[in-house]
């Protein structure tokens, strides 16, 4: 007989496995539906007659496409993302702006320029994956509602209104959360890829030849015998790894773990063989290029594939819809974008989130492009280019950072980086030559995102530096009151006024002081800072900072929040000690000042007046404080000010 004493599942790992689980569902339904959907389009892409530089169907050239899909997937999905980048995360939160934020902390003393170099390159990564995210859903769901097509061509012009349509729903729902998305779209993707895994199987047994494509020989050979075909077949290929961005960036939402074991056992082995199953269907026959994928099913089962596909495809735009979410978020809190409505979705995992304005500008983007390109094939010719820079710039800030925290030997640091930023590289060559046949688009997103983003954090600088001239000194402030207390009329109550720093005056006190002669009882000068963790511990949330005499009853207190949190400024203030030097504070009773500015172009130097007009246009989207910072609408007083940029 067995003692119960014996069992070895302990009930906290039998307990937490159904949540691991459920994590690796989820992640199926919002990570991998991008990278999981390219078997639909990729292979019949490479050999597409229309394209500028198009690749000859030849079973040697079949053989090595193949295999350079397999290999290109190998090198950079799973070498560079989930067995490296992956490792570099900043509190369990991955992207590229996470490796911004931990260039900037362990970046060594003395390489300024080298720093400002690769924040550049960071910033216009973040761009660049913004610009994907336009591109991916009209891509995605166009290439599986044209499989329509295939089962009756007079339903080809159904085809971008449904599409139009699909998009508009999936951008509805997006305020539910990834969480509940991923749990409607988990299981959705299960099946999806059990069944390309299957297609795949019957497509192999059709000529198992094809297996030898798995060597990477033939990858290799394809590259040095036949460079010149393989170079261009490269800018097809690429699309078989779109999506391997959404796995990083994504990272917050579900965790490192449960992403890699759906990729490792499930999203890996699915793609492979359907990439196999094609070229062995291309073998037998090369009129099945029309549609390699679909054609893989029986053709009782190609309707119901259609189906599935579509839905595959609705599911491949959220992963980069909720790496779009998580950039933006982790932007603002970086002072790269304006002041953005961020929310939190679950209350279990911080990652989750919804951008409702970037959801808005995704939308209306996504759905021009629908019914500016019309069909999947134009669209490819503009895809690759965002996700080859991207994925290069994530690259080189990896073993930039690895080589400063890991103790990993430089020589084996150096071939890693020489060997991946390589193929990169060849990527980012070979989509340059679609320049003029569509790559200018994710390039001009991107380089228009980039733009924003830099004259967002320029305008900052400079607002602040003549905010801070405006304000004048704090300490000099409060002397003054103490000195002629008799110019002020005290007032029972407490005031908290939010203000940027805790050496200057909220402009907001200063007015009330000077213009209405009337001071509280008791006041906090309240500055929230964003910090570049993505969330901080209640015991390290806030610091009181006496600024003089206790019987002045002034107070600086600074409250710190991660980049993925929503500021909560009462709940924080709740945390102080009930009785601070300076005696009892009104926290639940308390009026929140703060000081309005309103910006206007003037003369000044700093920035070009293009830039400056950009700049105040940006600050049109910030979002109200009052929401942002949770105060209470009904004690909320607003003073304005004007400051010149």
């Amino acid at each position: 007989m067995i003692s119960p004493a014996r069992s070895t599942v302990s009930p906290a790992r039998a307990t937490a496995s159904p949540a691991r689980l459920a994590l690796i569902v989820g992640a199926l339904g919002v990570v991998f539906g991008d990278i999981g959907t390219s078997p639909i389009y990729t292979l019949q892409t490479v050999f597409n007659p229309g394209d500028p530089h198009p690749v000859a169907l030849t079973v040697d050239n079949l053989y090595g496409v193949v295999s350079l899909i397999v290999w290109s997937i190998v090198l950079i999905v799973t070498v560079t993302y989930v067995l490296l980048a992956m490792r570099m995360d900043n509190h369990g939160e991955g992207g590229i702006m996470a490796l911004l934020t931990l260039l900037r902390r362990w970046a060594p003393r003395g390489r300024a320029r080298t720093v400002a170099f690769l924040s550049g390159l960071a910033v216009l990564g973040a761009a660049l994956f913004l610009g994907d995210s336009m591109i991916t859903p009209a891509i995605s769901v166009l290439s599986a509602v044209e499989g329509l097509k295939v089962i009756n061509p007079g339903l080809a012009e159904w085809v971008v209104p449904l599409t139009a349509v699909i998009l508009f729903i999936l951008f509805l729902v997006q305020r539910f959360g990834s969480a509940a998305v991923g749990r409607l779209f988990g299981p959705v993707m299960v099946v999806w890829f059990v069944v390309v895994a299957v297609c795949g199987i019957s497509g192999i047994m059709g000529d198992p030849g094809i297996l030898l494509a798995l060597l990477p020989t033939y990858a290799i050979g394809f590259l040095v015998g036949h460079f010149q075909i393989a170079f261009f077949a490269l800018a097809a290929v690429v699309l078989a790894v779109t999506g391997a961005e959404a796995l990083y960036a994504d990272m917050g939402h579900f965790g490192r773990r449960p992403i890699s074991v759906a990729w490792l056992f499930l999203v890996f082995p699915a793609c492979a063989l359907s990439y196999l199953g094609q070229g062995a269907l291309l073998l037998q026959n090369r009129a099945n290029l029309s549609a390699p994928f679909f054609l893989l099913a029986p053709a009782w089962a190609q309707f119901p594939l259609v189906i599935l596909a579509t839905a595959a495809t609705v599911i491949a735009s959220q992963a980069v819809i909720s790496g779009a979410f998580s950039v933006a978020a982790q932007a603002s809190g970086l002072g790269y974008l304006p002041r953005l409505r961020v929310a939190h979705t679950s209350s279990s995992t911080h990652g989750q989130i919804y951008v409702p304005w970037m959801n808005w500008l995704l939308m209306v983007s996504v759905i021009t492009l629908v019914f500016a390109f019309r069909s999947s094939a134009s669209l490819a010719f503009a895809y690759g280019m965002a996700v080859t820079g991207t994925i290069t710039i994530t690259t080189i800030l990896f073993f930039y950072l690895a080589r400063q925290r890991w103790s990993t030997p430089g020589w084996v640091l150096w071939g890693g980086a020489t060997v991946l930023v390589t193929v990169d590289l060849l990527f980012v060559a070979v989509n340059l030559t679609k320049f003029t046949h569509g790559a200018w688009l994710p390039l001009a997103i991107g380089l228009a995102a980039f733009t924003v983003m830099t004259t967002w954090q320029r305008g900052r600088e400079l607002i602040t530096d003549r905010r801070t001239r405006a304000e004048g000194s704090l300490t000099e402030f409060v002397r003054g009151l103490r000195s002629d207390p008799d110019l002020v009329y005290r007032v029972p109550g407490t005031a908290v006024f939010l203000n940027p720093g805790s050496e200057t005056t909220p402009l907001a006190l200063r007015a009330n002081v000077e213009h209405n002669h009337v001071r509280h009882d008791r006041i906090i000068i309240l500055t929230v800072t964003v910090d570049t963790v993505p969330r901080v511990d209640d015991s390290a949330r806030v610091q009181v900072v006496d600024l003089g005499d206790p019987a002045d009853g002034i107070v600086h207190v600074t409250t710190r929040f991660g980049y993925t949190e929503t500021p909560d400024v009462p709940r924080a203030l709740r945390l102080l000690e009930p009785e601070p030097p300076e005696g009892a504070l009104d926290v639940d009773g308390a009026s929140y000042f703060l000081s309005k500015i309103e910006l206007r172009e003037g003369p000044e130097r700093g920035m070009a007046h293009w830039r400056k007009r950009l700049f105040l246009a940006a600050a049109h989207i910030t979002s109200d404080a009052s929401n942002y910072f949770g105060l209470p609408r009904d004690r909320v007083i607003v003073m304005g000010s004007q400051i010149e940029l």
